[in-house]
């Protein structure tokens, strides 16, 4: 089977750019060859949603109940304390990749920060594409900021975090992603 490799970029953020480093997520001896059958592998967790209106509907679920809006952008009315398919998207990846980054952390021997605010992760999805054509899809900026950890243990963190987490690799090949590590968010 032909496995594609996917670059992903990460950089220092300030007043300038001051360094890119580019790799690709499958750095030897850090990972290894994904060889799960996820039509087939034992179910860990599952979770129901049911839409009801689309984008200016509501969302329910076991644990879930919120009300959709159209965003302006889309030529919707954007109404305060309602969310869209993209914010959702963004919250899930973000706390997804954050998880998957604390759990290679702990696989490699390195301690995470013990404070919540030590480890930010914030994703902004983008819709992108024509909407009159009905060709759209997503885009994906991630940004990284974690305290306390050498850059080059934070770099190999997020390398094997993108390798795991269950986003990412939902997102292969078809998202463009793009994860930074950031001084700030």
């Amino acid at each position: 089977m032909a496995s594609s490799l996917r670059t992903v970029s990460l950089l220092r953020q300030g007043p300038r750019l001051v360094r890119a480093t580019q790799f690709t997520s499958r750095i030897p001896n850090m990972t290894t060859a994904r060889h799960l059958n996820t039509a087939t592998a034992p179910v860990l967790y599952s979770v129901h949603a049911r839409a009801v209106g689309a984008r200016t509907g509501h969302v329910e679920g076991d644990d879930l109940n919120v009300d959709l809006t159209m965003a302006k952008a889309l030529g919707g009315k954007g109404e305060k304390g309602k969310t869209n398919p993209e914010e959702l998207f963004a919250a899930g990846y973000a706390a997804c990749f954050q998880s998957s980054m604390n759990a290679s952390a702990a696989s490699m021997g390195i301690k995470m920060p013990g404070k919540k605010e030590d480890s930010i992760v914030a994703a902004t999805v983008y819709l992108v594409g024509d909407m009159k054509e009905l060709d759209m899809g997503l885009r994906v900026d991630m940004k990284v900021r974690v305290n306390g950890l050498d850059r080059a243990e934070l770099e190999k963190i997020v390398a094997k975090a993108e390798e795991v987490c269950p986003y990412s690799r939902a997102t292969r090949g078809n998202v463009d992603t793009k994860i930074e590590i950031v001084d700030d968010i």
